[in-house]
């Protein structure tokens, strides 16, 4: 059976709040078809420790940001560094097949920064975005992707 691993940090817990929502759809999923496969979370933080990543993995991270807009004037993450920490790692990038982003849409260009400076940082895709906790067809949609990707990864 494919396990779909998903890492994320959450700092005001939108972002736990739908990783939560797309485990939980994806045992939905599971439960009407054992081919579906579920998702496995591991929160990072900075009490993290580097375990080594030895089996493919996705990154769910939202943005937030201490100055510069990532257009003209730079890019200052602010609280969420502890996942670019654990990708930094030795072997852990190497891992990740992509990354979904989140954010709040009325920062406009501002919004899932983080994701897209991580993809470019670690040369993974940018695969999804969702506003905030996500809505239900964020979690159906997200899965869906997340399993086409893994189920053909594992063949």
């Amino acid at each position: 059976m494919t396990v779909i691993n998903l890492l994320y940090i959450s700092i005001s817990g939108n972002t736990r709040a739908f990783a939560q929502h797309l485990a939980k759809y994806a045992a939905q999923q599971h439960e009407a078809n054992a081919a579906q496969p579920l998702i496995h979370l591991e929160e990072v933080s900075d009490a993290t420790q580097n375990v080594g990543e030895s089996a493919p993995y996705f990154v769910m991270i939202p943005t937030y940001l201490d100055g510069g807009n990532g257009i003209d004037n730079g890019f200052n993450e602010l609280m969420t560094t502890a996942m670019g920490d654990y990708l930094r790692e030795p072997g852990n990038a190497e891992w990740c097949r992509g990354i979904i982003g989140s954010g709040n849409r009325n920062f406009n260009e501002q919004y899932c920064l983080t994701a897209k400076e991580y993809c470019k940082e670690f040369d993974v895709p940018f695969l999804a975005d969702y506003e905030l906790r996500g809505t239900d067809a964020d979690a159906q949609r997200i899965y869906a992707l997340l399993a086409q990707i893994s189920t053909a990864q594992s063949k």
